[in-house]
């Protein structure tokens, strides 16, 4: 069976010219040094290596990780949800448009996911229709806080029902790319706490808001292992059985809705990744790298084969069924 990837980073050539082109508009820089070249935003400074742009150079990365199959999104350095909506849309346009060309240029290795302007909810959903209709994107990869509330508010609802009808997957994917400020400001902590605590928020409000229970068929897959949330799922239940106000809008057990969804394998830790697997099952967790960045796995395959006891049918799960399945494949 093929080995499937579900969390690998581009960042296209088109938005990277987009940036180069207008700096004031994007707040962002492309600076060229020491051959290389690095995208700047404040505090952010982040090398463009070739494995974010080329499509060459992303397959010889999946190479020396033994990985056949990558499904590529885009990193959340250009989300650009804080531009106005027209630009907005027209930066998402740009990085799909962009990622689609990887895709094109080696379409039997790669596969592609979206980003949406989420700024404004019908631009997201115009988005989400071109990406999966012109595109033939099966998935779309959204931020775990949105610019205009929380991914669980009634206004991203028709968005999330949209990509349920469709039948895409939907990658949630922290956004704060490291720079962060207070209490996360040190020691990488906006990435190394920052991201999985996103993701537990964000999860948190679909589960006690009662969308998940609106959306019985959508795919959710959640990166870096769901965060947090697998870990204190507990909590998680035990607030919604003695807390009024957590069971307020659902009826649902947190448990249950959690084994509904999809996890990578980013929780750098054996016995943690054994316990998500025991958890939401085996047909529930895909591999992912997070390459090209220095918080992924830089060994996936490997990190599958030192989680025991795991039989066949759970690594071929998770190494790539899984993956098929949510692609439609």
């Amino acid at each position: 069976m093929k080995i499937y990837d579900f969390h690998s980073h581009v960042i296209p050539e088109t938005i990277i010219a987009a940036i180069r082109a207008d700096p004031a508009l994007y707040g962002t820089q492309i600076e060229e040094r020491d051959g290389g070249r690095w995208l700047v935003r404040g505090r952010l400074r982040l090398e463009l290596p070739a494995e974010l742009w080329s499509a060459d150079a992303k397959l010889e990365s999946m190479d020396r990780k033994r990985i056949d199959v990558a499904v590529i999104s885009p990193g959340p350095q250009v989300f650009f949800y804080d531009l106005p909506e027209a630009e907005g849309a027209r930066a998402a346009q740009l990085v799909n448009d962009g990622t689609a060309a990887l895709v094109a240029a080696r379409p039997d290795r790669l596969r592609g996911m979206a980003t949406l302007p989420m700024q404004h909810p019908d631009a997201a959903v115009a988005e989400l229709e071109r990406a999966a209709r012109e595109l033939g994107f099966r998935g779309v990869e959204i931020a775990t806080v949105a610019p205009r509330g929380e991914i669980a508010d009634p206004k991203y609802r028709p968005l999330l029902r949209r990509a349920q009808e469709l039948k895409l997957t939907v990658f949630a994917h922290p956004n704060t790319v490291g720079a962060g400020a207070g209490r996360l400001a040190d020691y990488y902590l906006a990435n190394i706490v920052g991201n999985p605590l996103e993701t537990t928020i964000m999860l948190s409000h679909l589960i006690y808001s009662g969308a998940l229970d609106e959306l019985p068929e959508l795919k959710l897959l959640l990166a870096h292992g769901g965060g947090f949330a697998p870990y204190q799922i507990g909590r998680l239940v035990h607030g919604h059985k003695v807390r009024a106000e957590a069971r307020a809008n659902s009826g649902s057990s947190p448990k249950q809705l959690l084994k509904r969804l999809y996890f990578d394998t980013i929780t750098h830790d054996p016995q943690a990744l054994r316990y998500l697997i025991d958890l939401v099952g085996a047909d529930h967790v895909v591999l992912g790298s997070d390459s090209p960045f220095d918080m992924g796995d830089e060994d996936p395959a490997g990190t599958i084969n030192g989680v025991a006891p795991l039989g066949v049918e759970e690594r071929e799960n998770i190494c790539g069924r899984n993956a098929m399945r949510l692609l439609g494949e």
